[in-house]
């Protein structure tokens, strides 16, 4: 299990090269909740999402002859602009697992930031074994995008800032393969141990919500367009924090989704992706009650989304 201590040991390791995000109020999103609501605008990370956090954590630990090697990843576009940013900054060299059908701009953002990508499988399941024959092939060091725990304490320090910053009584995290919920779920429960975390996923990528279910990570088949969340499986480091530190995990519609990706953009003026709305999604559709004598954070997890897919869900209306 990751402890409190190996998030806060990632903070040191990251030091000052990610930004500290901003946690605001949300005037209107407490009026419609009947509670104070706050945002933690992940999106305005390098990168535009948190996982740089858990990236950079994993790079300060390689050996010199790891990092002669090269590094490699699977992502459908958020872990994969992240590991292409950080090797990149640090000269190593970075090959990234994607797949057909995944976001185009993630795709182009992904090699400009200097990285080889390979497509060459179908599906993110059909993704996860090319990347074990890969690291075999290339003897490449793999750097997890969710279940590691070095990358579960990096996305950990996300709940570091929003304690410090909002001393929040409840927290609401989107979930796809579990590592942000179990790093920040973590990180809360160490300094503020009464407060609730409450996980959201789409209804499409349930990953997380079949593995409770079944007390083991199960393969799903991820639909959801919150394409950041479309984990295959939840991992089996992850799903054991959540078992032990989440205290609810909840599903989101696409539509709520939609709605809740209209609200940020119209209402807070947060371009993100509709993976970082779900989490005000639960808020809106009423699936996550905000705490009206305490403060609640709602985590907007990133904001890299495709100009088409952003157009189409703002004509909705």
């Amino acid at each position: 299990m990751v402890e409190l201590s190996d998030v806060q040991a990632a903070r040191e390791a990251i030091g000052d090269r990610l930004h500290r995000t901003p946690t605001f109020s949300s005037a209107t999103l407490s009026e419609l909740t009947g509670a104070p609501v706050s945002l933690k605008a992940e999106l305005f990370q390098r990168t535009g999402s948190f996982k740089p956090r858990g990236v950079l954590t994993n790079l300060a630990a390689l050996t010199p002859e790891e990092r002669a090697r090269g590094v490699i990843g699977i992502s459908a576009g958020n872990h994969a602009q992240a590991l292409a940013w950080g090797a990149s900054t640090e000269g190593i060299d970075a090959l990234l697992v994607m797949w057909q059908g995944a976001s185009e701009a993630k795709i182009a953002a992904t090699r400009g930031y200097g990285a080889e990508v390979d497509l060459e499988s179908a599906d993110p399941t059909e993704a996860f074994a090319r990347l074990d024959d890969l690291i075999e092939q290339t003897g490449r060091t793999p750097v997890h995008p969710f279940d590691h725990p070095r990358t579960i304490a990096g996305q950990g320090t996300v709940g570091l800032e929003l304690v410090e910053d909002a001393e929040p009584d409840v927290v609401v995290v989107p979930v796809g393969g579990g590592g942000l919920i179990s790093g920040v779920a973590t990180a809360v429960k160490g300094l503020k141990p009464d407060a609730r975390v409450i996980g959201v996923e789409p209804e499409l990528s349930p990953a997380m919500h079949v593995a409770l279910e079944a007390g083991e990570p199960v393969t799903v088949e991820p639909r959801s367009i919150a394409d950041g969340l479309n984990a295959p499986f939840a991992g089996a480091n992850t799903l054991a924090i959540c078992r032990e530190l989440v205290d609810e995990m909840v599903l989101v519609s696409e539509d709520e989704i939609h709605d809740a990706f209209r609200f940020l953009y119209e209402r807070a003026k947060l371009a993100c992706e509709p993976a970082g709305a779900v989490s005000t999604a639960a808020l809106l559709a009423g699936k996550v009650q905000a705490d009206p004598a305490g403060t609640t954070v709602a985590v907007v997890s990133g904001g890299n989304v495709a100009a088409q897919t952003a157009v189409a869900i703002l004509d909705e209306e």
